[in-house]
């Protein structure tokens, strides 16, 4: 038998070790090339939809409304508002992650938001009854319309084919103001349910849960062996996370993605909040899933101190966009990353504590210092 030293033996395990580390390091590094995308308030125009090309998106994150599409029970469904946006963002060559939320009132009644005089939000997600088979075929519609297959693409010949590939499971279930008591039982029915209608459609289709907002302000949480705040409305992520794997048995198979709104002060604190979700998925089993942070940002308005901590001027807004993409691209491959949707492309303004100034552009479409530095990590041009 052919011997080897102890000498080349020490050699060939330190060679071994600086390929592994090479690899390693390459790994740590490596991003998705798409990995940057953005999330409108209102529905850009062609124009618009092109700068964003130009400036190197790839990808949007929008809402679809089932109560848009389908106002009267058992009424065909009106698709013009949402084809009109997937063709603009198609001609552009960016693709849709439509995010899908808002049952119309004859399906689930409204109910007032808790501590929010006025607001009103669905009293319960449709996983019972008439408004869980309604939702399920509303979902195997919209997969026929705009998934591979899709009947869009072939009544458009000329509009360039991307399919819409991934389906976003409601918005921030975990928050008072997207169910007026969020329930992560009942929201695990909900992925179950839009999972087996999905796939029926579209086999190949990824489903993707909803984001959850980080840490909603009191919020369920674990606190050591307890639960801090057990009579709030609203959950920590991580606990409403937790509480949906315990209580839905066999849930990992029904969804390839997890979504994170880890809206923070500071950009710093984004690392903090991400391990805190993947340590939820290690310990549940489910540890390689794919994490979506389908909501980030801060304000281009003047600071205001504690009363709008995201809000930080032009200057702090460019400055945090660059700190978290800067931090997101490098950790990629430890947090599992497969997109980061800035939150927002436009400036509305009054419809929440910070998006009057959430934008990459101000009114008229006329890009902020964000947006600069925004395309320096999609490689387009400003």
């Amino acid at each position: 038998m052919f011997q080897v030293s102890r000498k080349a033996h020490a050699l060939i395990a330190a060679f071994a070790a600086i390929l592994a580390l090479g690899a390693f390091a390459a790994g740590a590094s490596a991003a998705p090339a798409n990995l940057f995308g953005v999330v409108p308030q209102a529905a850009p125009t062609q124009e618009q939809f092109d700068k964003l090309e130009q400036g190197g998106v790839q990808s949007i994150r929008t809402g679809l409304a089932w109560s848009e599409v389908q106002a009267v029970r058992g009424g065909a469904y009106s698709w013009a508002g949402f084809d009109a946006m997937v063709e603009k963002a198609a001609k552009a060559n960016i693709e849709v992650l439509p995010f899908l939320v808002s049952p119309p009132t004859w399906a689930v009644p409204l109910k007032a938001v808790p501590g929010a005089a006025g607001t009103k939000a669905p009293a319960r997600l449709p996983v019972s009854g008439f408004s869980a088979t309604a939702w399920s075929s509303f979902l195997k519609a919209a997969v026929a319309r705009y998934g591979s297959a899709g009947t869009f693409w072939s009544e458009n010949p000329l509009v360039p084919k991307h399919p819409i590939e991934a389906w976003q499971i409601w918005n921030e279930p975990n928050f008072k103001y997207f169910i007026a008591k969020p329930n992560p039982t009942e929201y695990g029915k909900l992925v179950t349910l839009s999972s087996k209608a999905i796939k029926s459609a579209d086999p190949s289709a990824k489903v993707i849960l909803a984001g959850l907002f980080a840490k909603p302000a009191g919020g369920r949480r674990l606190a050591g062996k307890r639960v801090a705040n057990p009579t709030s409305p609203n959950y920590f992520a991580s606990y409403f996370l937790e509480q949906m794997y315990k209580t839905n048995p066999g849930i990992k198979s029904r969804f390839q993605g997890v979504a994170l709104h880890p809206y923070v002060a500071r950009y710093r604190q984004l690392p903090a909040d991400i391990e805190e979700v993947r340590g939820v998925l290690t310990k549940a089993g489910d540890g390689s899933k794919a994490l979506w942070v389908t909501e980030l940002g801060w304000s281009s308005e003047p600071p205001q101190g504690p009363s709008n901590v995201f809000a930080v001027g032009q200057a702090g807004q460019a400055r945090e966009l660059k700190g978290a993409f800067t931090l997101l691209k490098q950790d990629a491959a430890k947090f599992h990353l497969q997109r980061v949707y800035w939150f927002s492309v436009d400036d509305a303004p009054e419809t929440c504590n910070f998006c009057n100034g959430s934008g990459l552009f101000k009114k008229g479409f006329v890009p902020k210092k964000s947006w600069a530095e925004f395309v320096k990590f999609t490689g387009g041009t400003p």
